[in-house]
Order: structure tokens, then sequence, then C-alpha cells
């Protein structure tokens, strides 16, 4: 069997929810510019010769919608190359690393892109998930008497799962089931932010990143993620979302 290889990689820089350095870039215009960064690191390799663009993307609409990995194969310059859009949420451009090695292994081609887009700096324009199924309202009163506090520590419930629980009240209810303290997470958050910090100033995730170029020409190649002065004293006086 046919051992499949990853043999370029490309990222942008992370932004911000609703705001930061990408807001005035469109989902698909920010995967075009990355998507000719990565075929620049295999001169070799001809657009002909890529098979098909697999596009992770959790919330396939508005800008992020028709269908995004054909959009961007043709603003990439791909013209010939097909695209699928792929949903599985969080790991939805790791499912198109599967793909594209399941691909490979079975013989269907050579050379596939695997990617991911997600533009939460510009969620205001268009979201998919608008119309939840009324099945599972009993379900989301559970969650939202969860979110009010006062319910015990989280144990399965009889009945549906919230389908729609946000992943920030699941983070909440795992936190419970394990026993995490407030005073941990900060902690392990503070912990991280000093070493992103750390290891942006030193240029460690230069080598991974491929600058983009905003509408006005403004070149963006940092992640605005890391904030430097972060203490767990700092993280401690935040107000739980």
């Amino acid at each position: 069997m046919t051992e499949a290889l990853i043999v370029a990689t490309a990222r942008s820089p992370i932004g911000r929810a609703n705001k930061g350095t990408l807001t005035e870039l469109r989902p698909d215009d920010m995967s075009a510019q990355i998507i000719r960064a990565l075929m620049a690191k295999v001169p070799q390799l001809k657009a002909d010769d890529v098979e098909d663009l697999m596009m992770g993307c959790g919330q396939p609409a508005g800008e992020a919608g028709f269908n995004i990995a054909r959009v961007v194969a043709v603003l990439a310059g791909l013209d010939n190359v097909p695209g699928v859009t792929v949903n599985r949420y969080c790991s939805s451009s790791l499912q198109t690393i599967r793909m594209a090695a399941h691909a490979i292994k079975a013989g269907e081609g050579d050379c596939f892109i695997a990617a991911g887009v997600e533009t939460v700096s510009r969620y205001a324009s268009g979201a998919s998930d608008i119309a939840p199924n009324a099945i599972f309202k009993p379900s989301g009163a559970r969650t939202k008497a969860r979110a009010a506090g006062g319910q015990g520590v989280w144990s399965a419930a009889a009945g549906l799962a919230d389908m729609y629980i946000a992943m920030g009240q699941t983070a909440e209810n795992v936190r419970e089931l394990e026993g995490v303290t407030r005073l941990e997470m900060d902690a392990f958050g503070a912990r991280s932010q000093q070493r992103a910090v750390a290891n942006q100033e030193n240029g460690f995730f230069d080598r991974e990143i491929s600058p983009l170029t905003l509408p006005n020409g403004t070149v963006i190649s940092k992640d605005d993620g890391p904030r430097a002065g972060t203490t767990a004293e700092g993280l401690a006086g935040l107000k739980p979302v």
C-alpha cells in the first residue's frame, strides 16, 4: 500500500474573535494567500498535479459559503482543481488530512491539498448554525440551568444530550467532573501565555507562519493571541464567561 506523506505546510497568523488584525480579510481571500504560499514551497509541483483541495470549515456559510474549497482553488490559481468543503467542527481540517491520506493509500491520486479555515474575526458576515431542532429544547434548558449554578457535579442525564451545548459550557462540565480549580486554570493560562510570548519574541513561530497581506497593503506576520505581561494574578481578576 502506498504511504501518504506531508511534504509542505503553511499557516496564517492567528487573529482574534470579532477584533484584531484580520477583521478586514475575507476567509476565501485569506485561504488563497496561504495556498499560494504552500504551493511556492514545492516549486516542482504544478497545479495540474493536484487531484483535489479539501478544506475543513466549521461554519461554511456567508463569506465561507459556496463550497469555499472550490472558491479558494480558483482564487489561488488552481482553476482545474476541484474542491470539497468538510465539516467536523473543531477537527474539520484534521479530517481533510485523514481524507487525503485515505485517498492516496487507496490509489485515487498522488497529490492532495488538505486545509482548513475559520474566520471568527468576521462571523458577523454569516453563519450556518441558525435553526436548531426543537426536540433538543429540554436538554438545552438543562444546560442553561447548569450555567446558572447550584446543580452539583455534572453527570450524564437521561434523554437526549444537548446537541447545541457551547464549548465553554462543556469545558465547565469537565472542570467540575475532574475537579480542576480556578487557581490551577489561571496558573496554566498564565504559563501558556508567557511561553507563547517568549517563543514569539525568539522567532520560534516564524518558521510556520506565512504572512498575510491585508486589502490596505499591511502585512501581518504575527499571531494576535500572545499577550506580554500576563500573570496568574491578573487572570484571577477576570470575570468568568
